[in-house]
């Protein structure tokens, strides 16, 4: 049951795994590429976390005030801060603590903003480019109508999704992109070619087909003398030797190919091949492939007049990324920057300075009320979480030491990455891996994931316990046999009852994969005809385990409810339970039920804590307590600190 994006194209790309290059077909979509191209650039990198989604009304754009060039655009109906920006229990939280954490967590993402904001707003000055606000409120309708949305719609939805209120995204993203273009000139022209181009990616004809992928020439060329020998078979030799495992995994099928993507020897095999022939061996991302053309999705009947406006849009929008970069390397390579924040020295020489940006003075301060202003109340949620947890710790008489957040990180090295030769967790190795993927320091990687990870466990490693019932099942479940089954997946009972009865008059494995294929609404189990990974006991389903354990080989289900969806199943047989004993894996299964057992009593005590702390969040208007459950903000399971991998 799988979730795509609402406006889909189809890519030809390369994905590195366990140190092996890939040839995957994946899928793109082009929603929201302008605005994230923008915020990246003048917005900051989006915060990690963001569990809490803040509704807070957005203001209104005013269309009256003209936009011009400025290093710091002001905001409309701008919200003062207060003193005291939140109450946990009576214990007071303040507009210094939340400019220190905001500082701590985004200060150089905002900062580096700032500084791209700055030098377009300069350049922009320096060739007498100005942006109005009719036009900054025209660009705002644009991009809503564009994806049919009415605009107070499209400014809700980016206060929720991305915390960006409808002032901040007029000044500081859209007027930033309109100055962009104009700067660009002439690099955001879309050529005929280019048009042409995207429009028989989009439009024209496109090649279903299967792929086989291994990383050698030697093994590729076997592969494909038994594909041609029998071209019936090459699903299974793909979903038995490629070493894609997403297509191994749909017994070869990828998504179609089609025109000018990434890979031209791939389209000029597939597209010159007949339907059922075998490509020779094609040598493409540093892998080896070997395909089997399926048939032909023909071309949509779309006129090209009629759409080239709106690819030409998407074209511009996409060049953005390049030309962004390019006109900021070219103003960034010729702008003097001191960066004095993170310099302790510099900060000693220039104290209340963060950084001089060609000659000009930019204050920590000015710099702490813009991460405030961006992050101000997500970070305030993970203050109030960790303020909680901290309440709670202290009451119990826990404490949680540097030498605590050390084990749990050895212990999220060893589950997260290859562990040394001498089975020793890489520490060092983990902590790169964190740095580099979230982009956040090891202080608060430390602070703000590992911290709330070791203090829950303290609160509930008393509650935590695994029964010898816990252990026979988790055995049964994992060693045990299997039902292999073939599933048809409904959304109303009325066509389950009508597809079953259509399985029962002509029961036979081919004729349940064609019902699959054409009836079943789940996406993997459709195109696979009905195939679906065995079903073992205890694994979270019981009705539908149930139900499948109760078959006989060749025998038909009855309608099924699992949620809202209506299955039906054919039992196919049944897999032999793995040759092991109880005992020799005993200790494997205890760790992992433990384990399994503790996250869910961790998210369900500091459910608890949060439901029995009285709360007043002054910065968003919320409040909640025991008696009062009224909240703006609603936080389930584990707190709502930065979300980083702890492991």
């Amino acid at each position: 049951m799988t979730r795509e994006t609402s406006e889909q194209r189809i890519e030809t790309g390369v994905r590195n795994k366990a140190g092996r290059r890939r040839i995957t077909i994946i899928l793109g979509g082009l929603f929201m590429v302008a605005l994230c191209v923008a915020i990246r650039y003048y917005w900051g990198t989006p915060p990690a976390s963001a569990d809490a989604t803040l509704k807070v009304r957005p203001s209104s754009v005013n269309r009256s005030r003209s936009v011009e060039p400025r290093v710091k655009p002001k905001r409309d109906a701008k919200p003062t801060i207060p003193e005291v920006v939140a109450a946990v229990n009576s214990r007071r939280i303040t507009r210094k603590d939340l400019a220190r954490e905001c500082l701590m967590h985004y200060g150089e993402d905002v900062l580096e903003s700032m500084f791209n904001r700055k030098l377009i707003a300069d350049e922009c000055r320096r060739r007498g480019i100005s942006v109005t606000r009719d036009e900054v409120h025209a660009e705002i309708e644009r991009m809503a109508k564009r994806f049919n949305i009415p605009v107070d719609q499209w400014l809700k939805m980016l206060e929720q999704e991305r915390n960006v209120t409808a002032a901040q995204y007029a000044d500081d993203i859209i007027w930033p992109t309109l100055a962009l273009r104009r700067l660009a000139g002439d690099q955001l022209t879309i050529a005929r070619e280019e048009l042409v181009k995207e429009f028989e990616t989009r439009y024209g004809e496109a090649v279903r087909a299967r792929l086989i992928a291994v990383s050698s020439m030697e093994k590729a060329k076997k592969l494909r003398t038994q594909a041609a020998a029998n071209p019936d078979d090459f699903g299974n030799l793909a979903k038995d030797y490629s070493e894609d495992a997403p297509s191994a995994s749909v017994k070869g099928v990828i998504h179609p190919i089609r025109k000018h993507g990434s890979y031209k020897e791939i389209e000029e095999a597939v597209f010159n091949m007949a339907d059922g022939e075998i490509s020779p061996v094609i040598h493409a991302g540093g892998q080896y492939l070997i395909l089997k053309r399926d048939g032909v999705i023909p071309a949509r009947q779309v006129k090209f007049e009629r759409i080239a406006p709106q690819l030409e849009e998407i074209l511009r929008d996409r060049k953005m990324r390049s030309v962004a970069q390019d006109v900021f390397k070219r103003l960034q390579d010729s702008a003097k920057i001191e960066i004095v924040w993170n310099d302790r020295a510099k900060r000693e020489r220039m104290p209340g300075v963060a950084a001089v940006v060609n000659g000009a003075q930019l204050a920590i301060g000015e710099l702490a009320e813009e991460c405030v202003a961006r992050h101000g109340p997500e970070t305030l949620e993970g203050m109030i979480s960790r303020e909680i947890l901290e309440q709670a710790c202290k009451k119990r008489g826990l404490t949680v030491t540097d030498a605590d957040i050390d084990a749990e990180i050895a212990r999220a090295a060893l589950a997260g990455i290859t562990p040394k030769p001498d089975d020793s967790p890489d520490v060092e190795a983990w902590l790169e891996l964190v740095e580099k993927n979230q982009g956040i320091s090891l202080e608060v990687y430390r602070r703000d994931a590992v911290w709330p990870t070791v203090a829950l466990k303290k609160l509930v490693a008393e509650k935590v316990q695994v029964t010898e019932k816990d252990l026979r099942k988790g055995f049964e479940a994992n060693y045990g046999p299997r039902v292999r089954c073939l599933a048809i997946v409904l959304d109303n009972l009325r066509r389950a009852q009508q597809v079953f009865e259509m399985a029962r008059r002509k029961n036979t494995s081919e004729h349940f994969g064609d019902l699959a294929g054409e009836y079943s609404v789940e996406p993997g189990s459709q195109a696979l005809r009905g195939e679906i990974p065995p079903i073992k006991k205890h694994g979270g389903q019981p009705r539908l385990e149930e139900e499948a354990f109760m078959l006989r080989q060749g025998e038909i289900s009855g309608v099924i409810q699992v949620g809202d969806k209506f299955i039906i199943l054919r039992c196919e047989g049944y897999t032999k339970p793995i040759n092991v004993q109880f005992a020799e894996v005993r200790g494997e299964i205890y760790r992992d039920l433990h384990e399994k057992k503790l996250r869910l009593a961790m998210a369900e005590c500091f459910e608890k804590l949060q439901k029995a702390a009285t709360v007043d969040n002054y910065l968003t208007g919320a409040s909640r307590s025991p008696k009062r459950r009224e909240r703006t903000s609603p936080a389930a399971g584990l707190p709502t600190f930065r979300q980083v991998p702890s492991g």
